[in-house]
């Protein structure tokens, strides 16, 4: 079998990834092109493949089917070539809790053998505002100063892509807001981030997303495309009694989803008209104020999903 040449200006270009564990397939069919310098983000269920996807498509997992390229490299039979220009960031802290900022950073330096660790960690420290706790024990630190930690670890030996597991897990949202600066900073330099989250605004910060459920890749694209042709027309009600509406509309015509968001609610579908009519109706008899609204890409992931379960239970 010929190797699959590497596109231009594709970071990453892979078809037909297929993976099974213990006769199981946990992803079926995936295929993506990642443009370098992208922020790719992966969102799902938690158990859906996002980890398995991402680790086939930078050649840390052999896949049981499909062919690609990453970084220009065979991921399946160059895959070490990858992994040298390869950060990970994990969502547990993974480093030693009893050395200081510094002396994590120099003996990670030492084990991606950087000929200057001292240097290679000043930098690190610099680069991500750590200089003022450089001799704190790691251990002592919240939340997001380790998170600022950990990509100060996964980017000394200065990698062209990165991964990042997950990485914002229990981190306060200033604190995420500053990480994802960093990451569009690394993007701007060229770097290539593939990303795997259950935040919708995380979701939203970047230039691609993919929506996994069941192994499967439902959605791909660019956030502005996938609302776009996502066919999804959304009402925004605002009610006081938001439980007994949400009762009164759900399975009526042109209604295939009602969410909560506070006292207001999203009532979605794909037929205008139809959906129009039921909420017009059901409002005007209950006082309350709708008005239509763009779809935000939690509308279009979560009636994706329904579809989806709805389909596979058919």
């Amino acid at each position: 079998m010929t190797a699959p040449a590497a596109p231009a200006g594709l970071a990453i270009s892979v078809h037909g990834l297929t993976k099974k564990f213990a006769g199981r397939e946990v992803v079926h069919d995936c295929s993506i092109d990642v443009p370098y310098g992208t922020i790719y983000g992966f969102l799902g269920p938690n158990g859906t493949g996002k980890t398995t996807t991402i680790r086939m498509l930078c050649g840390l997992l052999t896949p049981d089917g499909g062919e690609g390229t990453c970084l220009g490299y065979n991921i399946r039979t160059q895959s070490a070539l990858i992994k040298r220009q390869t950060g990970y960031m994990p969502q547990k802290f993974g480093l030693y809790e009893d050395l200081t900022i510094r002396e994590n950073l120099e003996f990670v330096a030492r084990l991606y053998e950087m000929p200057a660790p001292a240097k290679t960690a000043q930098d690190a420290l610099h680069r991500l505002g750590l200089e003022q706790r450089q001799n704190q024990l790691a251990g002592e630190l919240s939340g997001g100063w380790k998170q600022r930690l950990s990509l100060a670890s996964c980017i000394l030996h200065a990698p062209r892509l990165l991964l990042l597991d997950e990485a914002t897990a229990g981190v306060d949202p200033k604190a995420r807001r500053e990480f994802w600066d960093e990451i569009h900073a690394f993007a701007a330099q060229g770097v290539t981030i593939l990303a795997s989250t259950h935040y919708m605004d995380e979701a939203e910060r970047c230039h691609m997303i993919g929506y996994l459920l069941n192994g499967r890749l439902l959605v791909h694209g660019r956030a502005a495309d996938i609302i776009a042709q996502s066919g999804l027309v959304t009402w925004r009600i605002a009610t006081d009694d938001p439980v007994g509406l949400k009762k009164r509309l759900e399975g009526r015509p042109g209604v295939e989803m009602v969410s909560s968001f506070g006292a207001e609610l999203h009532v979605a579908g794909t037929d205008a008209s139809a959906l129009s009519a039921t909420v017009t109706e059901i409002t005007a008899q209950q006082g309350a104020k709708a008005e239509p609204m763009t779809p935000t890409l939690e509308d279009i992931f979560i009636h994706t999903m329904t579809k989806a379960n709805l389909g596979a239970e058919q």
